[in-house]
């Protein structure tokens, strides 16, 4: 019987904040994956293991969950003032498509240390000792990211005291610097309010009217108040995930929300949408257990904050969302402020189901538009495995 063997790609499997993607600078790629398309899609859904109706991913990389079902393609910038172009596919877990449509911040974390240590960044701006900066132009909504990487005797440093939780070990701190966040989405018109309104009705048939801010910041996002749909902020996983008429109530909600943000036509779109808009609920401070079993008081945080991906209760908090997060904070009157106590606060220190998180951002206002310049946060990465990754010949 006809056979294809396989064939090996070098690749590189590194945890960027509380995700884990493959990594692959983009000359490296098959000739026919090299460029958007159809090629390139099927590869990287037989990288990770998808779709796969048993929803593991076993027979690939993928690690079952929208943290671990990521792919990343980087490549030298030829833009001027940026080093690495920086592309992330968040690949679906049961069904055949890879989702182009927003960033990943977790994972930025972990472009600046690749990109060193495989050459895409001048050697003459990486110092041998302190901090590289790495200039990233993030290719999926078309903004730069700034990563502080620190160096030691001439490579990456990747371990190190810093913690992050949702991460079991410490590691080397990178800062993160996300310019003019306002995410560009189509059909927004670039818009961070694409409505205009700090707060909206959104009304959901089935669940009703809820209040709504509604922002392109980072990454589109949703905000609503936990205790409208029942909650009180504190909830882990499980409360959420086992409940297939919460999680059918939170994809009406963005999909609802996603039409009025303009990033959908109609609500079917949405289904191949998956990994934009996100779906968050917010709710004042109150003391919880975190997922890990560590106490978290009312009186750590500023407000709590638990969010949807592709479909799921997030372990911890997308690092894009953490920057809608952080920017709806520095904003008075938006939900997220209002959680927070009202006012705008940035720095903000939020709950979410592994612990807490702070992140920055600065805002003003031009008059009756609000305009950010950056958001800033904390996230670590480090290399997992590099070598190959292989797949057969003929699944692309």
């Amino acid at each position: 019987m006809a056979h294809a063997p396989q064939i090996r790609i070098p690749a590189t499997y590194m945890r960027g904040g509380t995700s884990k993607g493959v990594f692959f600078r983009v000359d490296d790629l098959p000739e026919r994956a090299r460029v958007p398309g159809a090629a390139r899609d099927a590869l990287l859904l037989r990288v990770i293991g998808s779709p796969d109706p048993y929803a593991k991913q076993i027979d690939g990389m993928g690690g079952a969950t929208s943290s671990t079902s990521k792919t990343v393609l980087l490549a030298k910038s030829a833009r001027p003032d940026h080093d690495v172009d920086y592309l992330f596919g968040q690949v679906s877990i049961d069904k055949a498509f890879v989702d182009w449509s927003g960033n990943c911040g977790n994972l930025s974390a972990a472009v600046g240390p690749f990109a060193i240590s495989n050459g895409l960044v001048d050697a003459a701006r990486v110092p041998a000792d302190g901090v590289a900066l790495v200039r990233i132009w993030q290719a999926n909504i078309g903004k730069t990211i700034l990563a502080h990487v620190p160096m030691a005797a001439g490579a990456v440093q990747e371990t190190g005291g810093f913690e992050l939780d949702g991460v079991t070990f410490p590691a080397a701190e990178v800062e993160l610097e996300f310019m003019d966040p306002a995410a560009e989405e189509d059909g927004a018109g670039g818009a961070m309010f694409p409505t205009g309104r700090l707060v909206d009705d959104l009304e959901v048939p089935g669940v009703g009217t809820l209040r709504a801010t509604m922002i392109n910041a980072g990454i589109p996002t949703i905000f609503v108040d936990a205790a409208a749909i029942g909650y009180d902020g504190t909830e882990l996983q499980d409360a959420i995930n086992g409940d297939p008429k919460a999680l059918a109530m939170f994809e009406s909600i963005r999909a609802h929300g996603a039409q009025r943000m303009g990033l959908i036509r109609d609500l079917g779109e949405a289904t191949k949408r998956q990994h934009t808009p996100k779906v968050a609920f917010v709710a004042p401070p109150k003391d919880y257990v975190a997922s890990s079993g560590r106490p978290v008081a009312a009186g750590d945080v500023d407000l709590l904050v638990r969010a949807l991906s592709m479909g799921k209760l997030h372990h911890a908090m997308m690092g894009t969302a953490a920057v809608a997060i952080g920017t709806a904070a520095a904003i008075p009157g938006t939900l997220v402020s209002l959680a927070a106590g009202g006012g705008a606060k940035s720095p903000v220190r939020f709950g979410h189901p592994s612990g807490t998180l702070r992140v920055g951002a600065e805002a003003r206002q031009s008059g009756a538009d609000w305009i950010v310049t950056r958001a800033i946060m904390s996230r670590s990465a480090r290399v997992l495995m590099e070598g190959w990754v292989r797949v057969p010949g003929d699944a692309f």
